[in-house]
């Protein structure tokens, strides 16, 4: 293949891997605009955050070997063609369950890309310190596109409607779509490859039981009834999805993967910063535009540094690891963004210099972690496992980000629920105690003084939760880096 052809393929699937991963958070400075428009509960703002990417989880899997099986690039099209469609649907989306639908049907087209896309590398890239160097491209694109979402949807509120955030994705994708047309290579699956929809399925119910059963303990008044339920449903799937994959010759996951250290290690890593990164951005978004009153616009400035940081710290990573430790690269910048989110907990009430600071070390950490997470998993596989290999890293960045959306989501809501007081005379507010969203818009319904301080009891309120969430965030990432550091020592020493 000629060089240019090489690079102009990287810069494609770099593109769709750009749209996929803004859409897990380009709705994060939206949400309060689209919370008023569309009046959804607490409830459906945590579906339509959730279900894009706990649909794109439990079809990866499926789609991943469908990529092998029919070729990458006849998959990757069709995910384009969906994307695209799909966008349209959501951008004029005229209620909240609308809206849950069009987020599934792009989390569809997601499914298709996303494994093609680092299929793709693997497959066109074959010197090794080339592949290193796109992998880390593509990592940079993973983790940047991710931390970018708010900051594009910022400056696309400041202008336009909340439904831009989706209507911006068209254009990119009619272009994309022509030029993967004309310049991705064709190359011929292998048709003895099976396609297991229903295992699929079963790993999507699976995720769904558990995730529902987590939200449910997050509410202030949950039903334990319901969240056993939910969790006995998810546990049955997940049960049936590891029963039927050890009972195939060609399974969707190859479980024996795992018993490599650097591949499992690789999974959890991106796992954990995917979780971290996606739960931070859920509450720092809204602490920006709720609680300290900026714009759309200023929130996505603010939080820029981070994915810049993350953009430079993919490819650098990418052409250090053939000559390095990897295992240190990982644990190291597991913990270094450990350090970065401390840091701003600490500092985000600080000046704003101080503030960039600890987030570009967020930023360098997170974009290390994923540059030699997904080094890790796609170079210790054969070229003809690059499907499932590919679908495994990404489930383990989606499955993050459902945990992260999910767990942190709850914690922010249980937190700010248990702390807000709100005061006798301003009556019944049930809906106050759900999100900041609703106590604001209750408190403009009030007396002028006492609106306002209604206001800021649940302004305070929201403000001690985010610090909760950082501060499990910070926690999440310094332990997984000491736990990985621990066991790649124990395995050295087993080793001599």
């Amino acid at each position: 293949m000629h060089p240019i052809q090489k690079w102009l393929t990287l810069a494609i699937v770099s593109s769709a891997l750009f749209l996929i991963v803004v859409d897990m958070t380009v709705l994060y400075t939206a949400l309060p605009g689209l919370t008023r428009e569309l009046q959804a509960t607490a409830s459906q703002k945590l579906w339509i955050i959730n279900i894009y990417s706990l649909v794109v989880c439990g079809l990866l899997p499926g789609f991943g070997t469908l990529g092998d099986r029919l070729g990458h690039k006849p998959v990757f099209l069709a995910g384009l063609a969906v994307f695209g469609a799909a966008s349209l649907c959501a951008a004029f989306s005229p209620t909240p369950a609308w809206l849950i639908a069009a987020r599934v049907l792009l989390a569809v087209g997601a499914a298709l890309m996303m494994p093609a896309t680092l299929s793709i590398i693997r497959l066109t890239f074959s010197d090794r310190r080339e592949r290193s160097f796109a992998i880390g491209v593509w990592a940079a694109i993973a983790s940047g596109g991710a931390a970018f979402g708010p900051v594009l949807g910022g400056f696309l509120l400041e202008h336009f409607w909340w439904g831009s955030v989706f209507l911006i994705n068209v254009p990119i994708v009619l272009l994309t779509v022509v030029l993967a047309a004309w310049i991705l290579p064709k190359r011929a699956g292998n048709r003895d490859k099976p396609w297991d929809l229903a295992g699929s399925l079963q790993i999507m119910m699976g995720l769904l039981g558990g995730v529902y059963a987590i939200k449910e303990l997050g509410k202030s008044s949950p039903s334990y009834l319901v969240a056993v339920i939910a969790l006995a449903v998810g546990a049955i799937f997940t049960f049936a999805f590891v029963r039927r994959q050890n009972r195939q010759a060609k399974p969707l996951i190859d479980f024996t993967l795992f018993r490599a250290l650097p591949f499992s290690s690789a999974v959890a890593a991106a796992m954990v910063a995917s979780a971290a990164l996606i739960g931070m951005e859920l509450a720092l978004s809204q602490h920006l535009q709720l609680v300290r009153e900026l714009s759309p616009l200023d929130a996505g400035l603010l939080l820029l540094p981070l994915p810049l940081a993350s953009v430079f710290a993919g490819p650098i990573t990418g052409f250090m690891l053939p000559r390095a430790d990897k295992a240190m690269v990982l644990w190291g910048s597991l913990l270094l963004s450990g350090i970065g989110m401390a840091a701003y907990l600490l500092l985000h009430n600080a000046a704003v210099p101080a503030q960039i600071a600890s987030l570009v070390v967020l930023g360098l950490g997170l974009g290390a972690v994923m540059t030699a997470a997904s080094n890790a998993v796609m170079l210790n596989v054969a070229s003809q496992q690059a499907g499932m290999a590919a679908s495994i890293e990404e489930v383990s960045y989606e499955l993050g980000a459902v945990i992260g959306v999910t767990v942190l989501g709850t914690i922010l809501s249980a937190v700010y629920s248990a702390t807000l007081v709100i005061p006798e005379s301003a009556g019944l507010m049930p809906n106050a105690h759900d999100t900041l969203d609703a106590a604001l818009m209750a408190a403009e319904q009030l007396p002028a003084e006492l609106g306002l301080q209604v206001s800021e009891l649940a302004r305070s309120a929201f403000d001690q939760a985010f610090i909760v969430v950082l501060a499990t965030a910070s926690g999440i990432l310094m332990v997984a880096a000491m736990a990985i550091r621990y066991l790649n020592i124990r395995a050295s020493v087993a080793r001599a």
